[in-house]
């Protein structure tokens, strides 16, 4: 009896080994939740070849677009927990649930890696009456209904880093006004229309470097080696750090009930491939910051994004639905 259960157990341990060599079998399918050129797409198509080459396998990439990627979150949450269907993402599914736009979110999913995130920057007009954050924030305070701050509305980013400013430094008398999408507000902005726009680096750095715009304050931890003597508006006030690091990511996600040896090899293909030099160099290239996390560390991003967001776009007012139905937490101060 011994022998035949000693039997038994390696007879397990025999297929578990080859369950983690054969996989994967098949074509995995990569369902990215944008269209074609945008910048997830960009990103999943840069660092997916590389991945596959540590899989041994092929990794086929679908754009799935619509409700603001709510179809291709939805369509790989559906799909057998196998491994062979994977998502590639951003950070919009974290809002759903408060902005009424679904009721899923990557707690339904497996970090097998947050990629990257972008940062933010408030850039201002060359003629307004500020050159850094602080004096940008003294100028408010001391002009109230003056300054004009660009918005691209509810959720976005401009929304939240603004809301972000005021949870910190108290309400902000600024006028708003709506652009549609963070290209057109910065072209507002250079024209002189509004004075202060909060956009991601990569979209702004150029007209920074061109002269066409100043940067104010990166909307981080600590300056970027991109701008360098740029204030990192966690420096000027610490209150900040309830919330950053913060920026829209990307992220490769598998469903919960994959088997774990499938997740270990995903996970360690693209921990490989995000090192890539051809990839580290297109993040750097276009002013992201590589991340590279799965496990433990992915999910206390994700809980710390999601809590910060959700909570700022709440109190200002902009939710469909409190983020205390959904257990969401209020972050700590």
């Amino acid at each position: 009896m011994k022998r035949i259960l000693m039997g038994a157990a390696a007879a397990l341990a025999l297929t578990t080994g080859m369950a983690f060599a054969e996989y994967p079998e098949k074509e995995i399918q990569g369902i990215i939740q944008w269209g074609a050129g945008g910048s997830t797409d960009t990103v999943m198509r840069s660092v997916t070849p590389h991945a596959e080459e540590v899989l041994g396998g092929t990794v086929v990439m679908q754009n799935m677009t619509g409700a603001v990627g709510a179809i291709a979150l939805n369509y790989v949450a559906d799909a057998d927990a196998d491994g062979y269907t994977v998502l590639m993402g951003a950070e919009n599914p974290m809002l759903y649930k408060i902005m009424g736009l679904g009721d899923k979110d990557y707690s339904e999913f497996v970090p097998v890696n947050i990629l990257a995130r972008g940062t933010p920057l408030l850039v201002a007009n060359n003629d307004a009456p500020f050159n850094t954050y602080s004096e940008m924030i003294a100028y408010v305070k001391e002009h109230p209904g003056e300054v004009r701050f660009g918005s691209t509305g509810p959720g976005g980013l401009p929304s939240v880093v603004t809301a972000m400013v005021e949870a910190v430094e108290g309400d902000l008398d600024v006028i708003f006004v709506p652009y549609d999408g963070d290209g057109p507000a910065l072209t507002g902005l250079q024209g002189g229309a509004i004075d202060v726009m909060p956009a991601v680096l990569g979209a702004a750095i150029e007209g920074v470097k061109a002269g066409n715009m100043k940067a104010l304050g990166v909307v981080d931890v600590a300056e970027s080696d991109k701008l360098p003597g740029v204030e990192a508006v966690a420096a000027v006030n610490p209150g900040y750090n309830t919330y950053l690091p913060w920026g829209p990511f990307f992220g490769v996600f598998v469903k919960k009930g994959a088997p774990d040896d499938v997740v270990a090899k995903l996970t360690d293909a693209y921990a490989q491939a995000a090192t890539n030099a051809d990839f580290t160099a297109l993040m750097d290239g276009r002013g992201f910051t590589l991340m590279n996390i799965s496990g433990a560390e992915a999910e206390a991003f994700l809980t710390k994004w999601q809590q910060g967001t959700a909570w700022l776009l709440q109190d200002a007012g902009m939710t469909k639905s409190s983020p205390e139905d959904f257990g969401i937490a209020r972050p700590a101060q």
